[in-house]
């Protein structure tokens, strides 16, 4: 056994530590909007511990767990390694000390998990769970189809029991793969055209049963309770009301590139943070793109891989309805941010099996 490390593993290490430290810290220099979720999950004033739903649920874990009887800034000591961990145990790209765009993206990934996750946390819980999708896509102990089915109801039981939404995302992601399998022009960009139609498709009949859209009584009806307020500043607010058919659309394309493709995100110019994540996200959909585009062209030989970017994307179409702001839609990437690693480096971990 080697007693010197390779310098992708020293990197990640490296980083490791540095944003250990961030974690540490962050309960003494943050602000405490940050830490809104985080008091309601340790401290449960209003009784909301049980079996169903994400608060509920999470306020449970953290009670069990005994980690809510802790301080904030030793449950970052516990919870960030745990979650490098976990990204350790997927893989280090065997290229990961090389400064690249890909790297510097998922070196910025790190210190967000460390901000974001670093107290009681609904995406801790989001983040452990869907690493049991990548870790099954990875090892491949079954048969293709198996192990799809086993995703797919994974996703469902995730929504069915703490975050509703996800159980959507299996729908959106077998429509998107329906359409890589028709010869067609820009089948890439048809994939994400036909994923966000299904979305709407979805949204605009739950309207006809329930008299409301889905972006309606999320996002805008949160957004209208805080507008104004020092919280709001990042707030993703449709140009038109959410409650007509059309002002629905209107409102899940608008939210979808607000989140996703946010170019109109660059006008936060004072405020750095905001401005941060904005480049982050271009770059990081970019990237994606590319990579999705590759998968489908060799569907054959890369068909776990395509379902693993197929679930990414939905959940991206999915943030483009139920987001309401930036910092919120950023935290949330963090919690599927298993699934984002394994796309980002997909190629690497193939070798490192093969």
């Amino acid at each position: 056994m080697s007693l010197f490390l390779k310098k992708n593993t020293a990197a990640f290490f490296l980083l490791l530590g540095l944003n250990l430290l961030v974690a540490f810290a962050a309960s003494f220099i943050l602000p405490k909007r940050f830490y809104y979720d985080a008091a309601i999950i340790a401290y449960d004033k209003g009784n909301e511990i049980g079996y169903f739903g994400s608060y509920p649920l999470t306020i449970l874990f953290y009670k069990i767990s005994g980690l809510r009887y802790l301080p904030f800034a030793v449950i970052a000591l516990i919870q960030f390694p745990i979650l490098m961990g976990v990204l350790y145990k997927i893989g280090v790209p065997s290229t990961f000390e090389k400064i690249t765009i890909k790297n510097v993206l998922t070196y910025l990934a790190f210190s967000m998990m460390a901000i974001f996750m670093a107290m009681p946390s609904k995406e801790f819980i989001t983040f452990l769970y869907l690493s049991a999708i990548v870790f099954l896509f990875q090892k491949k102990l079954f048969s293709f189809q198996k192990t799809l089915f086993v995703a797919l109801f994974l996703f469902v039981f995730f929504g069915a029991m703490y975050r509703p939404y996800f159980a959507l995302l299996p729908i959106v992601a077998m429509g998107m793969y329906w359409v890589t399998c028709i010869k067609i022009p820009n089948r890439t960009f048809a994939t994400l055209f036909y994923g966000i139609a299904i979305i709407i498709f979805l949204s605009l009949s739950y309207g006809l049963v329930q008299g409301h859209f889905f972006s309606e009584q999320s996002r805008e009806l949160i957004n209208s309770v805080r507008m104004g307020s020092v919280d709001a500043n990042s707030s993703i607010v449709s140009p038109v009301k959410t409650d007509t058919w059309y002002g629905e659309i209107i409102g899940i394309l608008y939210g979808f590139f607000t989140v996703n493709v946010p170019l109109n995100g660059l006008k936060h110019i004072f405020s750095p943070q905001i401005l941060l994540f904005v480049i982050w996200q271009l770059f990081l959909f970019y990237i994606l793109l590319v990579r999705l585009a590759r998968c489908i062209k060799d569907k054959k030989e890369y068909v776990y891989e395509l379902w693993i970017l197929l679930f990414v994307f939905s959940f991206f179409i999915l943030q483009g309805v139920f987001e309401p702001d930036l910092g919120s839609a950023i935290r949330h990437k963090m919690g599927v941010f298993p699934l984002i690693y394994y796309a980002l480096y997909y190629d690497h971990f193939r070798k490192a099996l093969q």
